[in-house]
């Protein structure tokens, strides 16, 4: 079976190593980032924020509280992707995009949101969980996107999460998830390594 999305799926790799002298422009970050927010999230709260550092500035203090690691300032650029503490107060305003736009019945709104406060409000455990999940959907959807764009992406877990939020601001209930390398490969990178057998991880019911 062969179609783009599967094949994207099928080729991508987790790349450590980067062409630093191929930059990428805003406009490209903008295209990665818009399409990264395609991405699923509960209720369409849309609790994300996305971080692209590409300065050489910025990338030496994120690479200073990322294990030192060379693809932070190998790569054009290195996405700081973090959730949002679920909120239902702001759920209202954005659900307001769909109801103009004629999917989904006004009335429906407040019914969202009861189901929403009754999912998170008082319960720190399940609104980091939803910051996690949507952290989590939105960078899957970006290194698709930037495959599907011929660019590489090394997602990565090593970093200091107290580091990253000093350094770049980060609000209290902002949790940086994942950090995302996105750009031109270099040579040396390995293909996408074997996969566990399917019988070792898929059960049916």
């Amino acid at each position: 079976m062969s179609h783009p999305v599967i094949d994207a799926i099928e080729q991508r790799i987790s790349a450590n190593f980067f062409d630093a002298a191929r930059p990428l422009s805003d406009a490209q970050i903008e295209a990665l980032t818009a399409l990264a927010t395609r991405a699923p999230t509960a209720y369409n709260l849309q609790n994300w924020r996305f971080i692209a550092v590409r300065t050489a500035e910025a990338k030496a203090r994120l690479r200073a509280v990322a294990w030192n690691q060379p693809k932070v300032t190998d790569a054009a650029v290195v996405f700081i992707v973090c959730g949002v503490l679920a909120d239902p107060a702001t759920l209202a305003q954005r659900l307001q995009p769909s109801v103009e736009a004629g999917l989904m019945p006004a009335g429906m709104v407040q019914t969202w949101v009861d189901a929403a406060r009754g999912q998170y409000l008082e319960q720190p455990q399940s609104r980091r969980d939803e910051a996690i999940r949507t952290a989590s959907l939105g960078a899957a959807t970006l290194m698709l996107a930037a495959q599907g764009m011929g660019l590489a992406t090394g997602p990565m877990t090593g970093f200091d999460p107290q580091g990253v939020a000093r350094e770049f601001a980060l609000r209290p209930d902002e949790v940086p998830a994942i950090l995302v390398a996105v750009g031109h490969a270099a040579p040396g990178n390995w293909p996408q390594k074997p996969r566990r057998p399917l019988a070792e991880v898929l059960d049916f019911a």
